[in-house]
């Protein structure tokens, strides 16, 4: 258990996957204030989580020791300056968004010397997250030993270049997105030719993890890989979804570092 205040502003997905995983080891905070200006996603987050408190105000969870800012960057330097005199010059702001850097969160809370963003996914709700940080210049040894133990909980945590984060915001952050609808129609496909739900949990799971890590682990070339298997029946689409992939994240990574 946590002796530390946590701050939670944004009631959204984000909060919700990283309450779970303290929940998930049972090491939810005793202290924890969650802020939005949309009722409903509080109380929904209220009724997963009871022993937090909600709010409409973002300055209440401002005060608290680690202040967790999950926040799309259209509205997240409007927050800043609505909590800026409520962050004690102690507390560590953990940001959870792209685009926004270090440096602008600093411009905007000039007492804050502690700041670190984290680009969370979505295996975080069950501690197997792949979350990149990057700390501010002066960051205190101690504190981020402190805080790395925090995110051990919710998974890997590698520290990594600031620049880079929207990269792994593509890649790690929404990487899941790209392939669970093709998984979960593979399920459904192999259950009406016959395979039962408990043959289907370990199946499939098995053939994703053998298949990541005959691309990654095996010395073969890409080329190689793919020769493996004889059949491709999705050989005559492959341009199109290669062609798909390409368009829409090199129109979304232009998006997030304009």
């Amino acid at each position: 258990m946590f002796e530390k205040s946590f701050g939670f502003i944004g009631g959204g997905r984000v909060d919700k996957i990283l309450l779970h995983a303290l929940s998930n080891k049972g090491m939810m905070p005793a202290n924890v204030v969650v802020s939005d200006p949309n009722n409903e996603a509080l109380e929904k987050l209220k009724a997963q989580f009871r022993k937090i408190s909600i709010t409409n105000d973002n300055t209440k969870p401002a005060k608290c020791d680690y202040v967790f800012i999950s926040l799309h960057p259209p509205v997240f330097i409007g927050v800043l300056n609505e909590i800026k005199e409520s962050i004690c010059s102690e507390s560590v702001i953990i940001s959870l968004a792209p685009k926004i850097s270090i440096e602008k969160i600093q411009s905007a809370i000039p007492q804050a010397k502690n700041i670190v963003r984290m680009i969370p996914n979505a295996p975080t709700y069950i501690n197997k997250g792949y979350n990149p940080v990057a700390f501010s210049k002066d960051f205190p040894k101690e504190d981020k030993v402190e805080l790395k133990k925090l995110f051990s909980i919710f998974g890997e945590y590698p520290e990594v270049n600031e620049y880079d984060l929207e990269a792994y915001a593509i890649t790690a952050a929404m990487g899941p997105t790209y392939f669970w609808f093709q998984f979960n129609q593979l399920k459904e496909l192999a259950s009406s030719f016959g395979l039962s739900e408990k043959e289907l949990n370990v199946t499939i799971p098995a053939m994703v993890k053998g298949a990541v890590e005959t691309m990654f682990a095996s010395g073969l070339s890409i080329e190689e890989v793919i020769d493996l298997v004889p059949a491709k029946p999705l050989a005559e689409d492959e341009s199109t979804i290669k062609s798909i992939y390409k368009t829409k994240l090199e129109l979304l990574f232009a998006k997030l570092k304009s």
